[in-house]
């Protein structure tokens, strides 16, 4: 059965945008590793590897949508900025390192960052020249 939270998720997910969603994969991935650190902090490993776990498989899956064709340089220093993220999950969960998973925030909170301004700019690109209450709720 599934819960009205899960439903409300759900929900979410299928009515956003496609940028919408890259933002909620960042936040996810951020989210998950801060988790990890709390688990890691009170040593639970058990429970550190499950986030660890949940915030890679987020990196991942940015990583194998990565569009080379069209992105070329930008989506190459994006590869390697995941597989950096990538191996920091790994020491974090083989070496119980709080410092890399502190690296991986840090990182995921710059690109996630980097992101949402981008989407910014590109909603105000998209309606220049339009009447301003067409932006005001575009931008809502």
């Amino acid at each position: 059965m599934i819960s009205p939270f899960n439903s409300y998720q759900n929900n979410q997910v299928i009515t956003s945008s496609p940028e919408k969603i890259l933002l909620m994969l960042y936040d996810g991935a951020i989210n998950f590793s801060k988790m990890a650190i709390d688990l890691l902090q009170r040593e639970d490993l058990a429970g550190k590897g499950k986030y660890i776990g949940k915030a890679q498989a987020i990196v991942t899956e940015l990583m194998n949508t990565l569009n080379h064709e069209v992105g070329k340089d930008i989506a190459q220093r994006l590869e390697q900025l995941y597989l950096y993220l990538i191996d920091e999950f790994t020491q974090a969960n083989v070496h119980n390192s709080v410092q890399s998973l502190q690296n991986a925030v840090k990182v995921l909170t710059i690109l996630r960052d980097a992101w949402a301004e981008a989407v910014v700019i590109a909603r105000k690109d998209r309606y220049v020249g339009q009447p301003q209450d067409v932006f005001v709720r575009a931008a809502g």
